[in-house]
């Protein structure tokens, strides 16, 4: 096991706060050794577990923040060991000072994953739970947010654990009858196994049915609309991406009534819901890439124009345009304009 003590920045840059995890045997004298509370007196390593302390980071004489400081013991936390979180304003400098401070006074960087990885090696969560983790942070939608918060409180792991329980069993039963088969006794009733044998197969099989509608939900299904001329195909696609509305009958996106829409509340829903990428590209000819991209977002008051154009990089990037940033649409091929479409749908 490891006796290391570790720290991390727990947030994404940019945002007004930041929080930096600290775990290992030493979390709570290394925070002490850069952390005095602003009541005199008062000493972390004395305060009660899940309390919040308000005060001061010092690099010598130096107050680099005014933090809060939250503390856990072990094993009552995420990673079962001595824990705490610091709590400082967002500046990537005031950040990286911590840090910093941190690894001089005995802490290391953490790797990719690790608080995770120990919460599993010190018993907190199995290796079902632990992966529900990655597809927790992953989670785009509804769909895949409520697949993995349920894998992630255990509901994929008790299914095993009473799969397990059925298997073994049967095991034992069958073990008895084979060690006692010369005897004139029957331990087991033959209807009874018969009966367990079947609920074991149906548990399989429904666990084999759910990694597939799992796996579909978390990467979707590719789907061709194939038929005649005139045969519908582009109404169709105009309703699912709510360009239109049906003439009949009814059609719901993720809970929501497209028919009862109207041009704005479908705009705004395919904003949110669906990446429409259009076949004539739909970019503005002497606008850069980013631009582009960044359009969409430009009508949400929540996203900073710092947070939107690192996202519309980001998208862009992914797409392999990361050399065409500032080009403009009249500037690229056919298929970087699609490129461009695409990140602009993910958005």
């Amino acid at each position: 096991m490891n006796q290391d003590t570790i720290c991390a920045i727990a947030t994404a840059q940019g945002g007004a706060i930041g929080s930096i995890r600290v775990s290992g045997p030493e979390a709570i004298s290394i925070t002490s050794r850069i952390f005095q509370p602003a009541k005199a007196g008062k000493l972390l390593s004395e305060q009660k577990p899940y309390t919040l302390t308000f005060g001061r980071i010092y690099n010598g004489e130096e107050v680099i923040d005014e933090v809060l400081v939250s503390l856990f013991r072990a094993p009552h936390s995420y990673t079962g060991e001595d824990s705490t979180e610091i709590t400082c304003h967002g500046s990537s400098y005031i950040l990286q000072q911590v840090m910093q401070l941190l690894i001089k006074n005995g802490c290391r960087m953490a790797q990719p994953g690790e608080y995770t990885q120990r919460a599993f090696l010190n018993g907190k969560m199995d290796l079902s739970q632990a992966e529900a983790v990655a597809d927790l942070i992953a989670s785009s939608s509804a769909a895949t947010h409520r697949l993995a918060m349920s894998q992630m409180r255990g509901g994929f792991s008790k299914e095993l654990t009473d799969l397990r329980s059925k298997l073994l069993n049967f095991t034992s039963m069958i073990e008895l009858e084979l060690d006692f088969s010369e005897e004139d006794v029957e331990f087991a009733d033959r209807s009874a196994l018969r009966k367990l044998a079947d609920e074991i197969e149906q548990v399989i099989s429904r666990l084999v049915h759910s990694f597939n509608v799992g796996n579909a939900i978390k990467n979707g299904v590719p789907v061709a609309i194939i038929g005649e001329t005139n045969a519908g195909k582009s109404t169709l696609l105009n309703v699912l991406g709510c360009l239109d509305t049906p003439t009949a009958g009814e059609y719901w996106l993720d809970g929501y009534s497209v028919r009862q829409m109207g041009k704005n509340e479908r705009a705004e829903l395919r904003n949110h819901k669906i990446g429409f990428v259009f076949q004539s590209y739909n970019l503005l000819p002497k606008t850069t890439s980013i631009e582009n991209v960044e359009l969409p977002l430009m009508y949400n008051p929540a996203v900073s124009a710092k947070e939107r154009e690192r996202r519309a990089i980001e998208a862009l990037d992914s797409v392999g345009l990361h050399d065409r940033l500032y080009h403009k649409s009249n500037q690229m091929s056919g298929g970087q304009q699609q490129r461009v479409s695409i990140a602009n749908g993910w958005l």
